[in-house]
């Protein structure tokens, strides 16, 4: 049997050839070991089991031909904590993280005195960004709402691994929070978006993996907003914050649904770190 840095030279030259990054093998051997990064690099001659070397071995080979790393260890950090994933939910993305602390600080000035903010995420997923708003501010009230069924188990599991009370619904859009005639303070959403010609110009990782339900958003990839514009207007308070992740380039089509529905909104568009317009946030 190899040892570790045997295995990890290895790895990263089989990676390196198949194109992805070296990085990647790193990640599966800690995972593999049950090792952090400093421990791994801290016991590089140390040998490896016939059955881990076997199991990193086959993961190696998996995402070679693009299996997306977080679907192999079966997590993500997102937001300083650890979200399960499977091949049912996006994988939550940093530019996502961007969107969560756009939330907080708005909502932080917008309802700095209010002793309950109820907030609805649209299309949850993981969960990721509802947990995340209820663990940063206790005074969130959080519903996440998701059309699959299988979503919602994972979203479920990781607010039950996180101790949040978030509620988790199954419904199309809005839908379930129309119906119940429930009025919320915050609505959010980081719904697909690209537009289902691109979808197969995504990376292999991308589109050959991850749940096309989560990443189509129809001909020009504003369908979902469109229906939230449509939507938002029926659930959420005269005082209150709407927050979109949105696709680069799609900026000023969203504002422009957000302004027809809200007139007299403040509406800003709000680039990521790479300088892409990612956000966009409405204040009623």
């Amino acid at each position: 049997m190899p040892k570790v840095y045997e295995a990890l030279k290895w790895a990263s030259s089989f990676l390196h050839n198949a194109g992805r990054e070296e990085m990647a093998a790193e990640r599966l051997l800690c995972h593999h070991l049950h090792m952090s990064r400093a421990h791994l690099l801290a016991n590089m001659r140390e040998d490896i089991s016939e059955d881990q070397w076997e199991a990193f071995q086959q993961d190696v080979q998996k995402h070679a031909i693009g299996t997306p790393i977080q679907y192999l260890i079966g997590y993500e950090e997102f937001y300083g904590r650890t979200f399960k994933v499977t091949k049912d939910v996006l994988i939550p993305r940093p530019e996502t993280e961007e969107l969560v602390d756009g939330l907080l600080k708005r909502s932080n000035k917008l309802f700095e005195s209010q002793k309950e903010i109820r907030v609805v995420d649209v299309g949850t997923g993981s969960g990721a960004i509802a947990i995340s708003l209820a663990l940063e501010n206790e005074h969130m009230n959080v519903t996440g709402i998701d059309i699959s069924k299988e979503s919602l188990e994972v979203a479920m599991e990781n607010g039950k691994q996180l101790n949040t009370s978030v509620r988790f619904i199954q419904g199309d859009l809005l839908k379930p929070i129309i119906d119940s005639r429930e009025k919320v303070d915050i609505v959010v959403s980081n719904p697909p978006y690209i537009p289902d010609e691109e979808i197969l110009t995504l990376s292999t990782v991308v589109k050959d993996f991850e749940p096309k339900r989560a990443l189509a958003g129809g001909p020009d990839g504003l369908h979902f907003y469109r229906r939230l514009a449509e939507e938002i207007p029926q659930v959420i308070k005269p005082k209150g914050l709407v927050g979109f992740e949105i696709g680069a380039g799609q900026g000023e089509e969203v504002r422009n649904l957000l302004k027809q529905a809200f007139p007299n909104a403040k509406i800003e568009i709000v680039h990521d770190i790479n300088g892409k317009d990612r956000m966009v946030f409405a204040t009623l």
